[in-house]
């Protein structure tokens, strides 16, 4: 496009558009106020690549780590109240099953206890079921009733299917020599997958006739799969409507199930966030230095702009849009760099750990557009405050005092 033509394009405008359009080329010719632009474009760049990196790679853990362990997390459980029989337990499991969205509903009893074979012991968490394996033994789901134990541990102490292990209750039993361990016998049936996210204390998997008769019967449970995680929560709303338990019971959802641990994320997240917005902040103090530069230069120039009739406002708006303007290259070079940089280092797993001591071999990488929408108002906030702050100055300058100097 020609001088003539730019001009006359600018012409068209409205008076804060084309002072920013002006300004903004003139800097060009200013070396030191070229300078100082450059600095918080580009500081405001880093800081946004850096922002949609720390959070990408906080997402993408959090988004594994979730996965991993709501694997192995039932969407709901129902804790009956104590010394309910055994009747009354199944009537509220049936009760359970007729809601829609529940795909499965199965009574258990869970305790902790203890597994032994040819003299190693190792403290497990028993859990007795019925029917089939829960959804929560990943890679066992859906097998017939049986002893099944975590496929790490059956690598450590070398078992296969058919060997018999001992289980033990910390319930005694009494007899006429004295308190005696509860054990029973079984068969091993086969291995769940543990995943690689390390567990408080492994489970075992066994019939829950057998878990009764080690652990009592006395404080059952009701494990509900419903179709999606959203799907439970809404069951879960349902169950605690009055009524549809036995009273004394208590629900929870996978998100009450985790929420230490989902907490911990979140915080993490969170931090992660302030810590690493400092460097916009740093980037938006170059801004008002550049602008305040680009004022102190054409101060005469905005008399005179003043004394023909230019308003504050129209002087507040235009260094606004030109702080704008240097805002939003930094912001787009910023997301560009960052989401390219997070999708390039995801797809092809260019950052690894030592798979040996995290559950991952590699660093993974998703950006949400929840975390981009805030890196946005974020950064758009604190630029155009700057930018504002900036702009009072040249709204404020008196125009005969600026016409003398």
């Amino acid at each position: 496009m020609s001088a003539r033509a730019s001009g006359l394009l600018l012409r068209d405008l409205p008076l804060p558009v084309t002072l920013a359009l002006r300004y903004l080329r003139s800097t060009r010719r200013d070396a030191f106020a070229s300078f100082l632009s450059a600095v918080a474009a580009g500081g405001i760049a880093l800081g946004v690549t850096a922002l949609v990196l720390s959070l990408a790679v906080i997402s993408g853990f959090q988004e594994a780590l979730r996965g991993e362990l709501l694997g192995r997390t039932p969407q709901l459980l129902v804790d009956l109240p104590p010394g309910l029989g055994l009747r009354a337990a199944q009537a509220a499991r049936q009760a359970v099953r007729r809601l829609p969205q529940v795909t499965g509903a199965q009574l258990q009893v869970q305790g902790g206890g203890w597994v032994v074979d040819q003299g190693k012991v190792h403290a497990v968490e028993l859990i007795g079921f019925e029917g089939r394996v829960p959804r929560s033994f990943p890679g066992a789901a859906g097998a017939p009733e049986g002893l099944y134990v975590p496929a790490s541990l059956a690598a450590r102490w070398g078992l296969s299917p058919g060997r018999s292990l001992s289980l033990v209750s910390p319930r005694p039993t009494l007899t006429p020599l004295g308190p005696q361990p509860r054990v029973r016998t079984l068969p091993l049936a086969g291995t769940y997958r543990t995943g690689r996210a390390q567990e408080e204390r492994e489970r075992v998997a066994l019939p829950r006739a057998v878990a009764e008769t080690l652990l009592g019967g006395s404080e059952r449970q009701i494990e509900v799969a419903a179709a999606d995680l959203d799907a439970a929560l809404a069951v879960a709303a349902r169950l605690r409507s009055p009524g549809m338990l036995p009273p004394g019971s208590e629900v929870r959802t996978w998100q009450e199930l985790n929420r230490p641990l989902l907490f911990a994320l979140r915080l993490e997240k969170v931090m992660m966030f302030v810590a690493v917005s400092l460097i916009v902040l740093v980037a938006s103090l170059a801004l008002v230095a550049d602008l305040a530069l680009i004022i102190s230069s054409k101060r005469a120039e905005i008399g005179m702009l003043a004394t023909m009739g230019a308003t504050p406002a129209a002087l507040r708006h235009a260094f606004v849009l030109l702080g704008g303007l240097v805002t939003g290259s930094g912001i787009l070079a910023g997301i560009l760099l960052g989401v390219g940089g997070a999708l390039v280092l995801d797809r092809y797993r260019l950052v690894p750990v030592p798979g040996r001591v995290y559950f991952l071999d590699y660093v993974p990488f998703l950006v949400k557009p929840l975390d981009l929408a805030l890196v946005l108002l974020l950064t758009l906030g604190l630029a155009l405050a700057s930018a504002l702050y900036a702009a009072q100055r040249a709204a404020t300058l008196d125009p005969i005092e600026a016409l003398r100097r």
